[in-house]
């Protein structure tokens, strides 16, 4: 019997988008640890075009040393997928600024396809012995945040969502807010759970500084 399609299959955690509550830190969904990071990462128009081009094509796990494998979906499945609706401080509807229409492929200015609600990836990590699949759940599409976060498939070895969001701020200075809920996924993951820990440490700082160093084409002088 052949295997379902990755693409197909549900995520493996059930509080889907809850990244975006802003008392994640206090009320995480039961079971599951939470974590919040937030660095700031420049200033200013050009930085804040790379981090979010970056953000939203994969380029921060792409940074870290992850292997990205963009798994092919039909156009259908990412333009049913729901895509949430944010609101001004005048409780007005915000409209997309950059990813466009449901079940629209847009670019990035280097030609990068950027995310959808609904895409799906295999991520690959040097010395990890499987492919860590996740779902692209939600992206965030406004004039001073943009970014995503994802959701874990069957084989990743932890349950739960990791939210990637880049904000400019009235100051002009850009910021990258890491957003996390998880638990290992099985027994084995559970009683390796303090190297699991430790890894996550030491990606979410990798991540931090991903979109923090010399912009392309600058010098490293200026």
């Amino acid at each position: 019997m052949a295997a379902t399609p990755l693409w197909q299959v549900p995520v493996t955690y059930g509080a889907i988008g809850a990244t975006r509550a802003e008392d994640l830190l206090t009320y995480p969904p039961r079971g599951y640890r939470p974590l919040e990071r937030r660095v700031r990462i420049g200033h200013g128009d050009a930085r804040w075009e790379f981090a979010w081009t970056e953000t939203l094509s994969w380029g921060i796990q792409r940074r870290v040393g992850l292997r990205v494998e963009l798994l092919p979906a039909p156009a259908a499945a990412t333009a049913a997928t729901y895509t949430p609706v944010a609101f001004d401080a005048a409780g007005e509807p915000v409209q997309p600024a950059v990813v466009g229409e449901p079940g629209e492929t847009v670019y990035a200015p280097g030609g990068a396809p950027l995310l959808r609600p609904g895409d799906t990836a295999r991520l690959r990590m040097p010395f990890w012995p499987r492919a860590i699949p996740a779902r692209v759940v939600y992206v965030v599409d406004e004039p001073g945040r943009r970014g995503f976060a994802y959701g874990t498939l069957p084989g990743h070895p932890e349950r739960g969502e990791e939210a990637f969001i880049v904000e400019r701020l009235a100051d002009d200075s850009v910021w990258l807010v890491i957003r996390a809920f998880s638990r290992p996924a099985g027994l084995l993951v559970w009683l390796g759970a303090p190297v699991a820990r430790l890894l996550q440490a030491i990606y979410t700082a990798r991540y931090e500084r991903a979109l923090a160093g010399p912009l392309p084409g600058a010098d490293p002088a200026d």
